[in-house]
């Protein structure tokens, strides 16, 4: 009854934090003419309703692609005609073809606010649960007063992280779908439901592309886990493997069904997917790319067809230990961190990356938060300061300023607290020792051969503790040095006025110094797979 209480009180606030969000600015509010990514949503939805599918991705005198042609894949576009159906019943002048461009009422924006806020609702909140209560174990005991189950604490870093928040109610997205799905789908897989996991995350990777970052992954480990040992296990696995391509193939066919009829209609569809006229990236992003642009002007000496294929090398490179191991070693504690290995590589190294395709790292970091508190809270919090370009142009620097504070505090009272720890000290472990010795006096030679054996991983545990007493502090000052970096870059970017020769240094600065941050996070993240200590059964957090 007290983890159903703290759970409930865990959504209520998560939902509240979203609401609050909605007050504040969006992204190209009045900046015309080609206003932000909220003009585009609605743009999508007034030309799926008003032209048919054929034309939803192609150039016409109706459906001009230069001004925010549909992009993502056709899970989107569906969506996008059923919120422009609902948007025409409340008000035709939302979606009315070429006059609705750049329609701006607060009436418009509640509506638009809330399409986001029910389909979190009914996507992303349902998928974290399903993760949770799948895969996290339930707690046993309580610690104290202000003790918070495992499955609440977690669920509070997954809904109170400002980078998804912010990006989906305040720039203005709908991640939250896709993201729902690619967590929902983990659980499945981790509950070794195959068939059910591969469907989750084909509708993920279906409503955005970007959910490539996470496909490697699910790939090797159903495909390593699958790999018979022995003739026994052959027709078995390769019964698994055909089960799952069928759920793929047969979910792929139905979600392109109106696009496959027409060779013409496919293709344009496919482009408008990846689209290599764009450039390597896109404003100030906190990847390799943009840091080795400051000195080596890669546009000017490639062109996009070569920075792409140096790209997929490099990122492929990058990949192949974290696959390898999952492959040959699969284990279901290794597959969430093997999602982390593959976003970060994804976003240091492919092609037309966004600052906000950090968020395809930091939800499965999220999720792998009971492992590592520590170094994933690290890597929550640069994340969303990675952003803060982005969040300054939108207005939103309050709200984030808001919600940071309120993750922080929220995140360190229930992970970081003594109150949620065993609040056995020292002092306490090592009188326990004693009379453990004490006893062994008294014991026969078996006894004593067992308290020998128990003495020494005693002392083996012992030195591990000393060693990280001396290391914590050392990490807790890299910590705070790192987090004040980024607030003093912050408050540079918003109100320090740049030399005119370098308008864009401080963002500039920032993505370059978030840059440094991912590549030691993800070097740190591989060897942490690398050398996981796995076993067998259902995934459990320590």
């Amino acid at each position: 009854m007290q983890e159903k209480i703290q759970i409930f009180c865990v959504i209520n606030a998560a939902l509240i934090l979203r609401w609050c969000v909605t007050y504040h600015p969006y992204s190209g509010e009045g900046k015309p003419p080609m206003y932000g990514d909220y003009e585009a949503q609605r743009h999508w939805q007034e030309i799926t309703v008003n032209l048919p599918v054929e034309e939803w991705y192609k150039n016409s005198t109706k459906n001009n692609l230069e001004y925010w042609g549909l992009d993502y894949p056709p899970l989107t576009a569906y969506h996008s005609f059923i919120l422009g159906k609902l948007a025409g019943k409340l008000d035709p002048n939302y979606v009315a073809l070429h006059k609705s461009r750049g329609f701006e009422s607060v009436d418009h924006k509640y509506f638009m606010r809330l399409t986001v806020f029910l389909a979190d609702i009914l996507t992303f909140l349902p998928g974290i649960l399903y993760f949770i209560y799948t895969i996290v174990r339930k707690s046993k005991e309580s610690r104290g007063v202000y003790y918070f189950c495992e499955r609440a604490s977690l669920l509070a870093v997954i809904l109170f992280y400002p980078g998804l928040i912010l990006i989906d109610y305040g720039h203005f997205q709908y991640n939250c779908v896709s993201l729902g799905a690619f967590v929902a789908a983990c659980g499945a897989i981790l509950n070794n439901s195959l068939n059910l996991g591969s469907f989750l995350f084909i509708l993920a990777l279906n409503y955005k592309q970007m959910e490539l970052y996470h496909a490697l992954p699910f790939f090797v480990y159903i495909l390593g886990t699958n790999t018979p040992i022995n003739k026994r296990l052959f027709s078995k696995c390769l019964l698994n493997l055909f089960y799952v391509a069928c759920t793929v193939i047969v979910t792929f066919l139905l979600v392109w069904f109106p696009f496959v009829w027409n060779g013409r209609t496919f293709f344009s569809v496919i482009v408008r997917l990846f689209p290599l006229a764009r450039g390597v990236f896109e404003d100030k992003v906190a990847n390799i790319w943009c840091t080795i642009n400051v000195v080596i002007k890669l546009r000017e000496l490639f062109e996009n067809i070569q920075l792409a294929q140096i790209c997929l090398v490099t990122t492929t490179i990058a990949l192949l230990p974290s696959c390898f191991d999952m492959y040959f070693r699969p284990s279901r504690e290794k597959f969430i961190i093997a999602q982390i290995n593959s976003s970060l590589s994804f976003f240091l190294f492919s092609y037309q990356v966004h600052e906000k395709s950090i968020l395809l790292a930091a939800i499965p970091v999220a999720l792998y938060f009971q492992y590592e508190p520590f170094a994933c809270f690290w890597f929550l919090l640069i994340s969303s300061f990675s952003m803060i370009p982005l969040i300054i142009k939108d207005g939103l620097l309050i709200a984030f300023f808001a919600l940071t504070i309120f993750f922080a505090v929220s995140i360190s009272w229930l992970w970081f607290t003594d109150s949620y720890f065993s609040n056995e000290t020292n002092e306490e472990q090592s009188l326990k020792v004693k009379k453990e010795k004490t006893k062994s006096k008294s014991s026969g030679k078996k006894a004593k051969t067992k308290n020998q054996k128990e003495s020494e991983k005693e002392k083996i545990s012992l030195k591990e503790n000393l060693m990280s007493i001396n290391i914590k502090p050392l990490l807790t000052i890299i910590f705070y040095l790192s987090i004040g970096g980024f607030v003093l870059l912050t408050i540079c970017c918003k109100f320090v006025i740049p030399p005119k020769i370098y308008p864009d240094l401080f963002p500039l600065l920032l993505s370059v110094y978030s840059c440094g941050h991912f590549i030691l996070f993800c070097l740190y993240f591989n060897y942490r797979q690398f050398t996981m200590k796995t076993r067998a059964g259902k995934l459990k957090f320590n």
